[in-house]
Formats: structure tokens, C-alpha cells, sequence
């Protein structure tokens, strides 16, 4: 049988890493610059370097002729940029690519970051839809976590999305929190729910090496809650989120009917994607690249054009990551789609590796698709994720 000929998709979508943040929060090891509380936008040297560094690695990547239809500033703390900032990287994106009519345009916000005046800076740039970093609705848990904002923050930063009318408007939440029990989590959800937000993301607290909270806890320890609490505070969200209209759409997601993450299921369904910023990845003509995470480096890196050096990503990988990807969907994969890129013998050997957790009922073929079922596949998507990666690996 002849080899599969893979096919690049060009990229329409643009992350941009913003990595300023007023403080560290415990669980963090994304790569961040800490610039303390009082510093923001044009008052800080270091975000103003940082911004005209960041348009030049965006002038600089060649272009495949498609407009983008979603950018996502992430972070860090986005919100720390001044309006001038964010619009002069909306100016390069649109001269470098260009930028489709009602594209999404995300960006994620701290409460207490920013004011009446800066959100209706934001929007008037053309953010249409705000990620806000609540993570927790009680003081206690905010420190535990070490996040800067407050109660009352969350509550102001909602006024003002709401104020502003910002379309799309999306709460962050985790869960596994120091100290954390089943009916605390539960508050949040019900005061998440409360602010009746587009969309909520779910997070369960993940102990990184090299974070403040790698260094304090080891997974099991107390005040960690149990396994079996976390597990516990997975369903209890989806039965409440999805009581009360949203869509459980993605392993960690739930959308109000059309307000999907567009950006995000760029990812899950391993589309092509540009990245720009320090620690920012990208994939594009089938090479996953991520750049320096520090900022010395990557300045360097930018200074010095800029170059993808990695290889194309091998067949094997790309299937995988397909897989890896699209499970995490509520829909997710196309059999018909695995078949026209990989080959019906792939398909039967995906089925064979597949076979237990078929069963089991963890995993189903519904309308011709593969997927995880809720919420037990979805709990245990791990389990399934790791039996792919070593029998396909």
C-alpha cells in the first residue's frame, strides 16, 4: 500500500505570550517575568522592551497567506499591558497576516488588573472575549494559592466585563486545592455559576517540579485533598455546570450553547497555529517548536532572526498527538478522518489497543467517531492516553 502523503493545513490562528505578572502564584511554571504591584504598561521598561521585541519576531515569521480567525494573548497577565501595547501587537498581527472580520480575539485578565478605562481600551482594540483568572471565590484558598487578587476583585472585574459588554466572557476555576473540600469547591462552582458567565474551564491542581507548591507538597500529602476527594469534585462540576446549561464540551470546559473556545479547539483538533513570545509554541508546516522560556534568550533568539530549527514532526507523532488531542473533545475523533490520514490498518490497530477500555465503556464509537465517554473517560483519560502512547508510540 502507498505511503500516506501528509499534507500541511496552513495556520490562521496566532497565540501571543504576554509573561508579566504582578506576583508568582504557587502552582505556576509557566514562563513568567514577576514586575510587582505597582508596575503595568508603559510604566514599566521591561513590558515596553518585551512588546517591541515581540513585534519584531512577529515581523519577521514568514506568512502563508490566510488572515487569522482567532489570536489569543495568554500569559502571564496580559491585562498588565497599556492599551497602546496591545493595540500596536494587533497592528503588526494585521499587517504581517491580517486579520479576519470578527475574529476571536481572546485575552486573559487577572482581577484587579485592570480598570473601566483599560477594558474599554481592550475592547475598543477588538478583544471580544476576556479569560479571567478567579480560580477560587473564597480569600483563604486565594492565598493559599498565592494569587494577588481578592473576593471583591473578582466581583468589580465582572461589573466591569459586564459594564463594557464584552461578548465572551470566560471564568477560570481549580480544584485540588490546598485545603480545599468538596463543599468549598462547591461554593466556587455555585458563585462561578452565579456570574453566569459564556464559558468555565476546570483545572485540577497539578504539583509541578520547581513551584512554589513542588517545593511545599508532594501528590498525597496533606492539605492536599484525597484521590478520591478530586475525583469527587470532577463530577460534582459537571453534574452542577451542566444543571445549569453549559455544555461539557471538552475535558476541562464547558460552554454556554455557542460560545466555544474558538482558539482553543484549534489545538485539540491539532490544527496549525503561529507563536509569538517568550516560552510561546507553534506549530506550523508540521513542526512544533516552542521558543526560550527565559527572557535573555529568547531576546537573543529574536535578535538573531528568529529561527524554527527542529524537524518535520514523524507520522507516528502526529497521529498520536490527533488522538491525544481530539479525545479531550466531547465529540471526539472522526474514524472516517483517522482512516483518509493514517489508513484503515491504523484504525484496526487503534481499535485492538482500544479494546479493554471499549468494554469497560470508558471509551465509545458513537456516529462514527471515536470518544471518551462522561465522565468516567473523561476521568480516566490517562489511563487511555498512556495504553495509546505505548502501543502506537
Amino acid at each position: 500500500m502507498a505511503e500516506k502523503v501528509i499534507v500541511f493545513v496552513m495556520p490562521s490562528s496566532a497565540y501571543v505570550h504576554i509573561p508579566f505578572c504582578r506576583r508568582r502564584c504557587f502552582y505556576c511554571d509557566f514562563p513568567v517575568s514577576v514586575v510587582g504591584d505597582r508596575l503595568r504598561g508603559e510604566t514599566s521598561l521591561s513590558i515596553s522592551h518585551y512588546v517591541d521585541v515581540l513585534i519584531e519576531e512577529i515581523a519577521e515569521t514568514a506568512t502563508f497567506g490566510l488572515p487569522l480567525k482567532t489570536i489569543f494573548f495568554g500569559g502571564g497577565t496580559p491585562s498588565l499591558l497599556s492599551i497602546e501595547q496591545l493595540r500596536r501587537i494587533l497592528e503588526a498581527l494585521e499587517h504581517r497576516f491580517g486579520i479576519c472580520p470578527g475574529a476571536e480575539i481572546s485575552m486573559e485578565m487577572d482581577p484587579g488588573t485592570f480598570d473601566l478605562e483599560h477594558l474599554q481600551g481592550y475592547r475598543h482594540c477588538g478583544v471580544n472575549r476576556v479569560s479571567l483568572g478567579v480560580q477560587a471565590f473564597e480569600s483563604e484558598l486565594l492565598q493559599v494559592a498565592g494569587r494577588s487578587h481578592t473576593v471583591d476583585d473578582i466581583f468589580t472585574s465582572v461589573d466591569l466585563i459586564r459594564q463594557v459588554g464584552v461578548p465572551q466572557f470566560s471564568i477560570d476555576l481549580i480544584s485540588g486545592l490546598p485545603h480545599q473540600t468538596l463543599d468549598r469547591w462547591q461554593y466556587s462552582l455555585e458563585k462561578a455559576v452565579a456570574t453566569a458567565p459564556t464559558h468555565i474551564s476546570i483545572y485540577d491542581l497539578t504539583i509541578e517540579p520547581g513551584t512554589a507548591f513542588g517545593r511545599f507538597y508532594k501528590p498525597g500529602d496533606q492539605p492536599l485533598p484525597t484521590d478520591e476527594t478530586t475525583v469527587e469534585m470532577y463530577r460534582l462540576a459537571q453534574k452542577i455546570l451542566t444543571s445549569a446549561g453549559y455544555e461539557h464540551y471538552e475535558i476541562s470546559n464547558y460552554a454556554q450553547p455557542g460560545h466555544q473556545c474558538q482558539h482553543n479547539r484549534v489545538y485539540w483538533e491539532n490544527r496549525p497555529y503561529y507563536g509569538f513570545g517568550m516560552g510561546a509554541a507553534s506549530y506550523v508546516e508540521g513542526k512544533r517548536f516552542t521558543r526560550p522560556r527565559k527572557t535573555k534568550e529568547y531576546y537573543s533568539w529574536v535578535e538573531s532572526g528568529g529561527l524554527i530549527d527542529c524537524d518535520v514532526t514523524p507520522r507516528e507523532e502526529i497521529l498520536l498527538d490527533t488522538l491525544m488531542l481530539g479525545l479531550r473533545l466531547a465529540e471526539g475523533v472522526s474514524l472516517d478522518a483517522l482512516r483518509a490520514q493514517f489508513g484503515e490498518e491504523k484504525v484496526k490497530e487503534i481499535y485492538k489497543c482500544l479494546q479493554p477500555y471499549l468494554e469497560s465503556c470508558w471509551v465509545e464509537v458513537v456516529g462514527g467517531r471515536l470518544r471518551l465517554s462522561e465522565p468516567d473517560g473523561f476521568l480516566f483519560s490517562n489511563v487511555v492516553l498512556a495504553k495509546l502512547f505505548e502501543k502506537l508510540g
